[in-house]
């Protein structure tokens, strides 16, 4: 018999049971679900609504059940449903009739928004820690790499020379924004739905504040029919991984490229790359790769929810059902790439020589060549103009803009001299840019303290 099963005169058909049940997958919420419900039947009891020697012996077998799961002994049926009721059943089995209290003043309705919430906090700081960890080690190399000289890109055309480092810290600042995000989204999370009921609250007279302080929630949900229909914070969760994952994708697309032989920027590490099945020379950059292709599951996960979302009508619906395995491949499969992803670029070589080579050509120094001319008066338009023809003479001759006589540069400017070589050598374009965000070492330095102070900051709150 099921608990709910008054009102009806037979059981449900067995593949009704299974097509119902979410208790193959909101199994993990066993310890949101305990919790949940001690600081409710806590405040029953400090209500007078049960009495506290009830509230006292329902915590107690609560706590049983808690190590019983822990410990593996306890098995979930597939009868009850979830993860709730799967609690409560084993409840009464444990103390008798006075677990039957158990429920008193709150509906799974409210019950199972509560789960999620405190889910979705607790996962929010393990994802946060593991960002600040990849935080890490990109302040690590991109101290490392102040000096490495490498082409910038736009259109993945040369463009002009950079860092490594000023490379790397790109990144840095789009976790950045990823990790306050999740900070965000932790805000409005954290706000109790309990109380709510199943959608109009209860006549108990209820005190969801001291819940909310035993939860530690910073607030509770002022409108019961929001409370129990709301999975905005889920989305949000979904929205942020989402775009963590892209900027991860991102990266991996990079790292593929620079491990190309055309490249040869960098080289992965063997115990982070994988062969090949019938050519004895590969080694693929297997890990970015998936890194790559599992982000267009975590976007699936989103839409998938929002699809589900879209035209449901208030209040709670069972399609919300559906909120819990998005969430948790999302959740899981970000928590599977970050820490593989960290660690393959812990352990990859650079390659500084192909780097400064790579620089080197496509004329990344062009747009030094024209800023030269203008400091000397030339106007702008003039200068990158001046600068074109150089760059063409280049192609036709096959040479660089080093390479150029002073007398080729004089042919097209009298304002050339002798300088104009230390102007448009590759440190001198790199570290004469002493603006703030720029690729000199005196600005990536100080960027990098700032970031130093950034990983210290307590990212929740």
């Amino acid at each position: 018999m099921k608990l709910w099963g008054g009102r009806f005169s037979k059981s449900t058909d067995a593949m009704v049971d299974d097509f119902n049940s979410s208790i193959r997958f909101d199994q993990r919420l066993y310890r949101q679900d305990i919790a949940g419900s001690m600081a409710h039947v806590t405040m029953l009891g400090q209500q007078g609504i049960i009495s506290q020697e009830e509230a006292q012996a329902i915590r107690s077998g609560l706590e049983a059940i808690l190590g019983s799961i822990e410990n593996g002994d306890a098995a979930f049926d597939i009868d009850a449903e979830d993860i709730h009721m799967n609690i409560e059943k084993m409840l009464i089995q444990r103390i008798g009739d006075v677990g039957k209290k158990l429920h008193t003043g709150r509906s799974r309705n409210d019950q199972v928004a509560l789960d999620m919430r405190m889910y979705v906090r607790e996962e929010i700081r393990v994802l946060q820690s593991m960002v600040a960890d990849l935080h890490r080690v990109l302040l690590d190399q991109s101290a490392e790499h102040l000096d490495t000289i490498m082409p910038g890109y736009t259109h993945l055309q040369k463009a002009q020379p950079i860092t490594f480092a000023h490379h790397l810290m790109a990144y840095f600042e789009m976790l950045k924004r990823d990790t306050q995000r999740l900070s965000d989204v932790w805000k409005r999370t954290n706000v109790l739905p309990l109380g709510a009921g199943a959608l109009a609250t209860t006549t108990y007279p209820l005190d969801r504040e001291a819940v909310a302080g035993l939860l530690d929630f910073d607030g509770i949900c002022l409108n019961s029919l929001d409370a129990v229909s709301d999975r905005d914070f889920c989305l949000e969760l979904l929205g942020a991984l989402s775009i963590l994952m892209m900027h991860l994708s991102r990266f991996s697309e990079e790292i593929i490229l620079w491990c190309t032989n055309e490249f040869q920027f960098i080289e992965l590490d063997d115990a982070y790359s994988t062969g090949s099945s019938i050519m004895p020379q590969k080694k693929n950059p297997d890990i970015a790769e998936l890194v790559r292709g599992k982000t267009g599951r975590v976007y699936g996960d989103m839409v998938a929810l929002l699809a589900t979302m879209k035209s449901l009508p208030l209040a709670y619906n069972k399609d919300m059902q559906e909120d819990k395995e998005a969430t948790f491949d999302a959740i899981d499969t970000v928590k599977m790439c970050l820490p593989i992803f960290t660690d393959m670029l812990r352990t990859m070589k650079v390659n500084r020589n192909r780097m400064r080579q790579g620089a080197s050509g496509g004329f990344t120094n062009a747009t030094d060549a024209a800023d030269y001319l203008v400091k000397k008066g030339v106007p702008f338009r003039d200068a990158h103009e001046i600068v074109g023809k150089l760059v063409y003479r280049c192609i036709q001759t096959d040479q660089t803009l080093e390479g150029l006589s002073l007398e080729e540069y004089k042919a097209l400017s009298p304002v050339f001299g002798p300088d104009i070589y230390d102007a448009i050598s590759l440190e001198t374009c790199v570290n004469k840019r002493q603006v703030i965000g720029g690729p000199s070492r005196a600005m990536m330095e100080k960027v990098i303290a700032l970031n130093e102070a950034f990983l210290q900051q307590e990212p929740i709150r």
